[in-house]
Formats: C-alpha cells, structure tokens, sequence
C-alpha cells in the first residue's frame, strides 16, 4: 500500500536538482527534461507535502526551512536507491555474488590480496565485502557471511575458525635501537599506541607479564589497526597488533618486533555465517578455501 504523502522519484529527483541549482530552468537541463515538467513535480510534492518548500526571491528558488529539513532526507534517501541499485547491477546477470562483513584491516591487509587466488579456483564469484566493525545481525543485515572474531558469533548462526589472533609488540626499527627485543618493563616506558576499539590490548598484554598496567593508556589513539601500523612505521610509539596483519611489514624491514613475546587472544578469527548461506552457489568452495589456512590451533 502506498501513501499519498510519499513522494515519487520523480519528485525527489525535481526538488533536489532545484536545491542544488536554484532555478528550476537549471535543474530541468541537469535533468533533462522541461522547466515545465520540473515545475510540476514541485508543486505536486509541495501540495502532497502540504508545506512550502522554496521561497521564489527574484527568480530564484531559496529553500524554506522545511525545505532545508527535507533536503537531507532527501539526499539520503536518492544516495541509498542508488547504492542499492549499483550493489544489484554487481550480480552482473547471475547469482554469485557472496556479500561479506570483514573486519576493516583483516579485509584490507589479509583477505583482498588473497582473493585472486581463490578467483583462480571459482572465477564466476563476485564478492561484495564491507568492512565492519560490529557483530552481524544476519537477519537484518543484507551479508551472506561475517569474518570477524568469534566473539562477535551471534545467535542461529555457524562458526568456522581460520586462525588465532596472537598479537605481536612491533615498532619501526630505529625506535628500540639495535637490540629489537625489550622487556616489558622497557616496553612500559617507551610512547604506545592505542587501539581505540579495543582500548584494553596493552593493558592485557602487561597484565599477562605480571606488570601493574594502570599507567600504560597513555599515547596517540587510532581506530583501526592498519591506521596503528602506520603510525609505528612513522616512528610514533610501539604497536600491539595482529602478527597476521604485521607480517607484510615485518617482513619489508619496515617493522621489527620489539619483544620476543606473543599474546594469543581467545577469540580466533572465523568465518561467521547463518544456515541458509551453505545453499548459496559458491559460498561452499569459498567457506572450505578460507578453512585451508588453518583452523585454530
């Protein structure tokens, strides 16, 4: 059932135009169609609307400030169709298309590099992957399959571990000198960085070595892990991360470790995902390419 203060497409369309240009004549050749035409939709959605949208100062069109209210709904709402429509174009005439929450640095650092080589196995795959930092409700959220830490499994859905998460001290080779490796009691006097989604990595690690941690929260904050790496290379501090996602780098010489020791995390990385994805075509081979790096050990 449609409501008939819902404005058509059309009309969206026509009242953006004109908020942008100011002039219906201007939105009609940015839309290709009549002034006439674009006139029209406006006083329909007005009337629809029952509100004023635009005054009309000296031919030109200036938003009231309902109009101003409306435009960033309506902005949003023509953004959304459009990302929607190109997310369906994606299929691209089949349904293989396997739609994926990744945490932001494991998908940019470790999964996107690695997908050639699974394109090579199954090339009619086409993959649409969003990076996320939130548990996936599967029945809300449009995603055939989350990799995240299992931590982040949520009700009715299935787990498959990939690989533990042990986190490594790394740092730019001309902050901790020639030795590399510094014991923790250095490590608590040397700048570190925080990871702010999860604010509690160093006081874990400096617990787990028997070291009172209360003073270790100090240091220039990231929100992502790769933004964390960046910083360390940069010579800002010491980073606590992923040795998964620093591997790359370590092995450049762009970071050394900093410390002999690894702090294996509880919560492995795992593939996520709720029954009904086992029946999509493809996500089978996907699922059993990601298990051949490892589970959990």
């Amino acid at each position: 059932m449609r409501y008939a203060y819902i404005p058509t497409i059309n009309e969206l369309h026509a009242f953006c135009a004109c908020a942008r240009t100011g002039s219906a004549t201007r939105a009609a050749s940015e839309l290709n169609l009549t002034q006439s035409a674009v006139s029209r939709s406006l006083g329909t959605l007005e009337d629809r609307l029952g509100v004023r949208l635009f005054h009309r100062v000296k031919q030109r069109l200036v938003l009231s400030e309902a109009g101003r209210a409306f435009r960033r709904e309506a902005d949003g709402i023509l953004a959304d169709l459009g990302q929607a429509a190109m997310t369906v174009m994606a299929f691209g005439g089949h349904s293989k298309v396997l739609r994926l929450a990744v945490l932001p640095t494991f998908a940019k650092i470790w999964l996107t590099p690695r997908l050639k080589d699974f394109r090579a196995l199954v090339p009619e795959i086409t993959f649409d992957i969003v990076s996320r930092l939130e548990a996936v409700d599967f029945e809300a959220d449009p995603f055939d399959a989350a990799i995240q830490r299992s931590d982040m499994l949520p009700a009715n859905a299935e787990l498959v571990p990939l690989m533990e998460e042990r986190l490594v001290v790394v740092a730019a080779p001309g902050l901790t000198g020639a030795r590399g490796g510094l014991a923790d009691g250095e490590l608590a006097r040397l700048p570190l960085l925080q990871q702010t989604t999860r604010p509690n990595l160093w006081l874990d690690w400096f617990r787990d070595a028997g070291i009172d941690a209360r003073s270790v929260l100090r240091g220039d904050r990231f929100e992502q892990f790769d933004m964390v790496i960046v910083a360390a290379i940069s010579g800002l501090g010491i980073a606590l991360v992923p040795e998964v996602l620093a591997e790359g780098e370590i092995a450049a010489g762009r970071l050394v470790r900093a410390s002999e020791r690894r702090l294996v995390v509880g919560e492995p990385y795992s593939l996520i995902y709720p029954a009904r994805s086992a029946e999509i075509a493809g996500f089978a081979a996907f699922r059993d390419w990601l298990a051949g790096f490892g589970p959990a050990t």
